[in-house]
């Protein structure tokens, strides 16, 4: 297993400018790294906007991709998810909570479903400074979208297998998002963890993690 950082997040490359930061540039070093280690076809795990970096890199290099997994992420816009968001009592009773501590929370008691695992949560980010990436440049419009085209489309052709894994209680990508995607790519496998949010991986692990050990086991690889 290889787990990378994308630019100017954990322990990648800082201090950069919005310019290096953009998509385009954290598709190609997945696709360098891929090529220095020589692993030849990969299983492709994308949590959150990863699945979107995942989505965009299958577009562009399929024949190094044999399976896909999207982990808590989407592939239709953020906004999709705000009706089910606005018409649900209980996430907008955590937003207003998280909005009344002024940032302290850290979404803690929004990305984790049990609220015993927020300081887990907390634990787990607190070591890592702020990331280059820039979720603000995000939203003023300066960053690139990740995906050129369709996303859904893009994932309906490229005729790979994919799993959805997601949290039954995600409140930063509805669940929903994922059972329409599911709908929308024939031959997806869907793969819902009950009581669990957004960071269902660290509150589900053994279920997380045996969603994928069965998809592997069910779902041959794609022949390059």
């Amino acid at each position: 297993m290889v787990l990378f950082d994308f630019r100017g997040c954990g322990l990648s490359t800082r201090g950069l400018s919005v310019e290096p930061l953009q998509p385009e540039y954290v598709v190609e070093d997945a696709h360098r790294l891929i090529q220095a280690l020589e692993l030849g076809s990969v299983d492709l795990l994308g949590f959150s906007s990863g699945g979107r970096a995942a989505t965009a890199f299958v577009h562009r290099y399929p024949s190094e991709v044999s399976r896909l997994f999207l982990a808590s992420s989407t592939a239709y816009p953020i906004s999709a998810g705000t009706p089910f968001l606005d018409n649900w009592a209980e996430y907008q009773r955590r937003l207003a909570g998280e909005q009344a501590a002024g940032g302290r929370l850290r979404n803690s008691t929004i990305f984790v479903w049990n609220l015993e695992l927020a300081p887990s949560y907390l634990r787990l980010i607190d070591p890592l400074d702020e990331g280059d990436w820039s979720y603000e440049a995000f939203l003023d419009g300066r960053m690139h979208p990740w995906v050129n085209g369709d996303a859904v489309d893009i994932l309906r052709r490229s005729g790979k297998p994919i799993l959805i894994l997601h949290g039954l209680k995600d409140m930063g990508f509805p669940v929903q998002l994922a059972e329409r995607l599911h709908r929308a790519i024939p031959g997806s496998t869907l793969a819902i963890i009950d009581d669990a949010a957004y960071m269902c991986h660290l509150e589900k692990p053994e279920e997380w993690s045996q969603q994928i050990r069965h998809f592997v086991a069910n779902y041959p690889q794609t022949p390059e």
